[in-house]
């Protein structure tokens, strides 16, 4: 059978993705032909300067060089397949100072178990039709610039706040990739509407998006609090973290696609842990490694460790971080000491 574009695009659905979309990339050597991208060349320069401007913080994965071909993460890539999964479902957070918040993402199940399922079948399917076809997953495993990807297969755009909106979804969507030797028919790059508005900007409270398109991680909350592994969070962050323990949902809520046009997701895995939606401070402050195991088994909230829970609410309780975190080596130290004298 031929394996073209549209027959590629039923088994996504089928695979249960909410869009898919198609990229050429042209082999080297070889003239471009419409339609077919290596990442745009702005794309590529705007990844340097970034790296330059040592906008990635502690996150040195970022420099792989991989991410500036992706030919060099799969020499026979001739085309890439994008996908998209709506996450969004409808829960609110509760008022008042005394929660803690949680990014939407990570609400349910692990992202990457659920993409990486689905991808992995997907791939299987289209690796089975024909003898030597090739084809490589990626989910937020490996050095692809996905949201530069997924923009050029006509899925969404890059927004001012660097994720990629959709028409349908808003950027409630986790993006995956699959790179395959096959030539298939591109899709139409998309096109940015985003126009004048400045909303997630002007709220972001750290002002980690230093201008449109460019976000700065040493100012990111949803870096500090994911990513930071320090034993504290730097001060102008813990005064202005607004409850925020894992990520930050705010240049996202303030989106007028994200209220206008976010729907549930169908993806039963999506759907949040109930202590998810709405744990309180103190507790949080006060996470046991038992507690971290039992809340925390099958979330993709496991790369947030228990330290890092405990500084994060400390810094959204105002408390001395230093101090706690001394207080609590001398406690265990007590504890271990009463345990030798059993």
């Amino acid at each position: 059978m031929a394996i073209d574009s549209q027959w590629i695009k039923q088994q996504a659905k089928q695979a249960g993705f909410h869009k898919v979309g198609i990229v050429r990339v042209d082999a080297p050597g070889t003239a471009t032909v419409s339609g077919s991208h290596e990442p745009p060349a702005e794309a590529v320069s705007r990844l340097q300067d970034w790296l330059q401007q040592g906008y990635h913080a502690d996150m040195a994965w970022m420099e792989n060089p991989k991410r500036r071909s992706i030919q060099a993460v799969m020499p026979s890539v001739r085309s890439v397949i994008c996908v998209a999964l709506n996450y969004y479902t409808p829960q609110q957070r509760p008022e008042g100072e005394e929660y803690a918040k949680i990014s939407r993402y990570g609400w349910g199940r692990d992202y990457h178990r659920i993409l990486h399922k689905r991808l992995k079948a997907l791939t299987q399917v289209i690796e089975a039709q024909a003898e030597g076809v090739e084809a490589r997953y990626y989910a937020d495993t490996g050095p692809v610039q996905d949201k530069v990807w997924a923009e050029r297969a006509g899925l969404g755009w890059i927004a001012k706040n660097g994720n990629l909106i959709t028409r349908e979804y808003g950027s409630w969507v986790f993006l995956g990739e699959i790179l395959t030797n096959l030539e298939l028919v591109p899709d139409r790059p998309h096109t940015a509407h985003c126009g004048t508005c400045t909303r997630c900007l002007e709220a972001c409270p750290t002002g980690a998006i230093t201008q449109p398109f460019v976000v700065d991680a040493n100012r990111c909350i949803a870096y500090h609090t994911i990513e930071n592994r320090a034993e504290a969070i730097p001060g102008a962050i813990a005064q202005n973290m607004q409850g925020w323990v894992a990520g930050c949902d705010i240049c996202q809520d303030v989106c007028p696609w994200n209220q206008r046009f976010a729907q549930e997701t169908d993806v039963e895995g999506f759907q949040p842990y109930p202590w998810n939606v709405a744990p309180r401070l103190e507790e949080m402050a006060e996470l046991s490694q038992e507690e971290w195991e039992r809340r925390f088994s099958a979330s993709a909230l496991r790369r947030i460790k228990v330290r890092m829970w405990r500084r994060n609410a400390g810094a959204n309780l105002g408390r001395d971080l230093t101090a706690e975190t001394q207080r609590r080596r001398e406690e265990e130290g007590e504890r271990g000491r009463g345990r030798e004298n059993c």
